[in-house]
């Protein structure tokens, strides 16, 4: 299969992926724990299953960016202000 300039293959995340994911699952928690709500709580805000919520925090997800848009408002923050580096 040719590359057509965008696509990469398959591989592995790489490392600062990784930590990425795990500052952004950190500072969901942080932020859902200040507004003393638990993940199913959280995850009926947002719309999506409290495993999602879990896996998310826990950085085992590649979540779809549509989900993010759920939780920063599901935490009254901006999107920005969550996936900040």
């Amino acid at each position: 299969m040719a590359l057509d300039g965008c696509r990469v293959p398959h591989q592995d995340h790489p490392p600062w992926l990784l930590a990425h994911r795990r500052v952004l699952g950190d500072r969901i928690r942080e932020r859902r724990m200040r507004c003393n709500l638990t993940q199913e709580q959280l995850a009926y805000r947002a719309g999506i299953s409290r495993d999602t919520v879990h896996r998310i925090e826990a950085a085992r997800n590649d979540a779809p960016i549509s989900y993010f848009w759920r939780i920063a408002r599901a935490l009254d923050m901006p999107l920005a202000d969550l996936v900040r580096e």
